[in-house]
């Protein structure tokens, strides 16, 4: 299955972080946002990222960039890597208008990173062609893509994004489509139990992160991390595990829930559990 144009909808952190890995894995992509200044916020932060790796021997930006066009509407693509706010109505809303304007034969995939596949799978009229290709941050530095097959996903789907993730320099790994997949799963009881522990006062957010790094040998701490990848989607994360499974144990931390009240979102807006520039 030949998927030589993307179109990646989202040009945020993580839109535009894959934006980047699949124009320098030699396709055209069409990168849209439906905000107004995303798309070129996005090609900015994709054009300081390639200034990065070309300063160490890595490809000439300008070659990457040419292979990026900005798009103001969806358009025909081989494949579509939707990577906009983790809001399901949201999604299904795009994957609706994707399904009628994707050619019959696109994939339509979702870098979404706790809502389930066969929901998004079940608003098109192609549910055997929808998958989940879950990226990690940062997109051009981390090499796991978990992809999320849903009920109605097909073998050659499946193959086709196993493919294109190793194509892309990524390493894939296949996980069932159950809330939170493996990854978040895993991961949000452990940032939402360090931010219970800060509210707590068993430590300060140094401490936690410092013995988290040097006791876990973990290259970040728990509530650095949740700063890296925005509060507010790790709450969104916690009550999709927290609606979907059950389980009070992944209750979003009243913590968290405040500082996203607060507008401490992490990295985005300067300020989590710690300060930035």
């Amino acid at each position: 299955m030949e998927l030589e144009h993307v179109l990646v909808v989202g040009a945020g952190q993580m839109g535009a972080g894959i934006a980047q890995v699949v124009a320098g894995s030699g396709r055209r992509v069409s990168l849209h946002d439906p905000y107004p200044g995303a798309v070129d916020r996005g090609l900015g932060v994709i054009r300081s990222s390639l200034e990065r790796l070309a300063a160490k021997g890595g490809t000439d930006p300008e070659e990457v960039l040419a292979r990026i066009a900005p798009v103001e509407r969806l358009v025909a693509a081989d494949l579509m890597i939707e990577a906009i706010t983790e809001d399901a109505a949201a999604k299904e809303d795009l994957f609706r208008r994707a399904d009628e304007t994707l050619p019959g034969g696109a994939i339509l995939a979702s870098n979404t990173s706790s809502i389930p596949i066969t929901s998004l799978a079940a608003v098109t009229s192609r549910p055997e062609r929808v998958i989940g290709m879950h990226f990690f941050n940062p997109v051009p530095l981390l090499a796991l893509v978990e992809v999320i097959r849903a009920v109605q996903t097909s073998d050659a789907t499946a193959a086709a994004i196993v493919a294109l993730a190793r194509e892309l320099g990524k390493e894939p790994a296949e996980a069932r489509d159950f809330p939170g997949f493996v990854s978040n799963r895993i991961l949000m009881p452990f940032v939402n139990e360090a931010a219970y522990a800060l509210m707590e006062g068993v430590a300060s957010a140094e401490a936690i992160d410092t013995i988290a790094r040097l006791g876990f040998a973990h290259p970040m701490g728990p509530l650095h991390l949740a700063d890296l990848i925005g509060l507010d989607t790790c709450v969104a994360i916690l009550e999709v595990l927290h609606r979907g499974l059950g389980d009070p144990k992944y209750a979003p931390c009243p913590l968290l829930r405040q500082y996203v009240q607060a507008g401490r979102l992490g990295r985005k807006t300067g300020r989590g559990f710690f300060e930035y520039a």
